[in-house]
């Protein structure tokens, strides 16, 4: 990012200086550097991340104060730096002029591009260390965000900012979803019905599976996800405690999204001898365990997701553009910039009606 020039219009940003405490800042627009883009934030989503980030419960290392957090975002190029070309599907030998005015998404994790892992295409596994838009680097709660344009997605022309805000959820359920390689006729359970949760019903529904359940304990959340795709939905029962599955052979296939102390465990108990679990959850410390003899005598093979490397963002990114995935539908609350402090209290509150929430600048 360059300095901004002396009559360079004023921008807003919210930053967290500490846990705790935040500020609606004023500055100057900022300016892209070479290889750079400054997007006008048309939307960001308000997620759990974000109330670690402000409660200060994320993990060392995993964000650096004073930060300007927002990674779930949508908006529109409006400035490109020296050398900053599209590329992509359909975007080869691009020009830069190309980008101005293009509706865009990002990838978040600034991978090195040099490591083993980023060679393997694993770029969420950069072993350069820790990098992400909104929690080591300033993020989308502002007008303005200036980042890599090798990051991009760029989106059709006609789509909906609104909903494209939710992609990088959808990133992260589409890492998962190609970790677990779902096959047509499966019998596939979904482990919370959150926005991951749902998102992942949605992409798993266009895999054709023979069942496809989704679980939450908020009876209203669980039912949503029958609009979703799913073809069965209930709510965990005090009597199973997931020791057996709603069926009797279990699940080929568990993807558990929620995060909850108890359902790493309880993924691993819905599914079947040799059936595939994927995590997608952020556990905190002292969460249950998976049991290991369970584990074994089972032979099941587990999974977990991180953020998710390009590949993954390339198949949302489709799928938002092709139509089989909407995310629309789990927006409940949309605030303004300087309504931050409210935002993070309703994504806090524990309200099982309280779906998505976006912050719009």
């Amino acid at each position: 990012m360059t300095a901004a020039p002396p009559d360079a219009p004023s921008v807003r940003s919210v930053v967290v200086d500490e846990p705790g405490e935040h500020r609606l800042v004023t500055g100057p627009q900022p300016q892209p550097g070479p290889g750079e883009v400054r997007v006008a934030v048309h939307a960001a989503g308000v997620c759990a991340s974000d109330r670690e980030v402000y409660d200060g419960t994320r993990a060392a290392g995993y964000v650096r104060y004073p930060v300007t957090p927002g990674h779930e975002w949508s908006g529109t190029v409006d400035a490109v730096g020296e050398g900053a070309v599209p590329f992509g599907p359909g975007e080869p030998g691009g020009t830069s002029a190309q980008l101005l005015g293009r509706k865009v998404v990002a990838e978040g994790f600034r991978a090195c591009l040099r490591c083993d892992r980023c060679r393997e295409g694993a770029t969420s596994l950069c072993t350069s260390g820790y990098d992400e838009t909104g929690f080591t680097r300033p993020g989308a709660f502002a007008d303005s965000l200036v980042l890599p344009a090798r990051l991009l997605h760029l989106l059709p022309d006609e789509a909906d900012l609104r909903a494209a805000a939710l992609l990088e959820p959808a990133a992260v359920v589409a890492a998962a979803v190609l970790a677990a390689r779902p096959r047509a006729g499966e019998r596939i359970a979904v482990l919370g019905a959150g926005t991951l949760g749902m998102l992942a019903v949605q992409l798993l529904a266009a895999h054709s599976p023979a069942e496809l359940m989704a679980v939450d304990p908020r009876e209203q959340r669980a039912e949503q996800a029958l609009t979703m795709g799913a073809t069965h939905a209930r709510t965990p029962g005090a009597e199973d405690s997931f020791g057996g599955s709603g069926s009797p052979e279990g699940y080929d296939l568990v993807v558990e999204t929620a995060g909850a102390p108890g359902t790493a465990h309880d993924a691993c108990m819905l599914a079947r001898r040799g059936g595939r679990v994927v995590l997608t959850g952020m556990f905190e410390p002292g969460s249950q365990g998976i049991d290991p003899v369970h584990l074994s005598v089972s032979q099941l093979t587990v999974r977990s997701v991180f953020g998710a490397p390009s590949a993954a963002w390339s198949y949302a990114v489709r799928a938002f553009g092709s139509g089989l995935l909407d995310p629309a539908p789990l927006i409940t609350h949309e605030l303004p910039l300087t309504a931050f402090g409210e935002a993070i209290g309703l994504v806090g509150s524990g309200d099982p009606t309280v779906g998505k929430v976006l912050l719009k600048p």
